[in-house]
């Protein structure tokens, strides 16, 4: 589904991906760790075309996509859960669902109900403007706005950060049944190691911009990976 190979990216001369090899297969859900500033959010940035590489490519279901738009790559089928959500703040519920839509090639004019049915509380707030919402519900709504455009890939970058439990537990509920449902590749940043293991199928652990770890879920030495994620 996805194919990262030697991937290096920049802020202006400060490399801060260095040579990454990644693979994310149809159905899989692939988990990347690492601490804060280690380039996990950069590499998923550079996946969805927001930053270019400066060296390396990456393919989407075959396809040479490193050059291609963040428009086109939304359209192509990856959907995409910034750290921080990053929802429409001026903009309703229903308004911001209604944006992720618009990369949905099914041209649907109503929200799918299977949103309400993995985040019922969105249902009660869809009139309710995004920037007045919980931390807990604006992360709800971020990945619903991801899930309506109907991806092949959905990434997420730290999902459970300054989240309460109740709703770490909820993601984590949606995630696995979009994971049983089989039509989804997920990829996961996060350092939320018990929240990781219990949904991922391979992972990846990062230090200073390189993969430094890999392996499967059946191999997942968390000893091992601690002192990568640990400051």
């Amino acid at each position: 589904m996805l194919a990262i190979e030697k991937l290096s990216v920049a802020y202006g001369e400060t490399l801060i991906v260095r040579d990454v090899d990644l693979t994310v297969n149809p159905g899989e859900v692939v988990c990347l760790m690492g601490r804060n500033g280690v380039g996990n959010s950069t590499l998923l940035k550079s996946v969805m075309g927001l930053l270019k590489a400066r060296s390396g490519r990456v393919f989407f279901e075959g396809k040479d996509i490193t050059h291609a738009s963040p428009d086109k790559r939304a359209r192509a089928g990856i959907g995409y859960v910034p750290q921080g959500r990053e929802i429409f703040p001026h903009l309703t519920v229903l308004e911001n669902l209604q944006v992720g839509m618009m990369a949905n090639h099914a041209r649907r004019r109503e929200v799918p109900e299977r949103i309400f049915d993995y985040f019922p509380k969105l249902k009660t707030l869809l009139s309710r403007k995004g920037g007045v919402l919980s931390g807990g519900e604006q992360q709800q709504l971020a990945i619903a706005r991801a899930l309506v455009a109907e991806p092949k890939l959905l990434i997420l970058d730290e999902p459970t950060e300054g989240i309460q439990p109740t709703v770490i537990t909820l993601i984590g509920k949606v995630l696995e049944d979009v994971k049983k449902e089989g039509k989804v590749s997920v990829l996961l940043v996060e350092q939320y190691m018990e929240f990781a293991s219990q949904l991922a199928d391979s992972y990846y652990v990062m230090e200073k911009g390189s993969i430094v770890i890999r392996g499967t879920a059946a191999e997942l030495n968390k000893e091992a990976i601690k002192p990568y994620l640990a400051f």
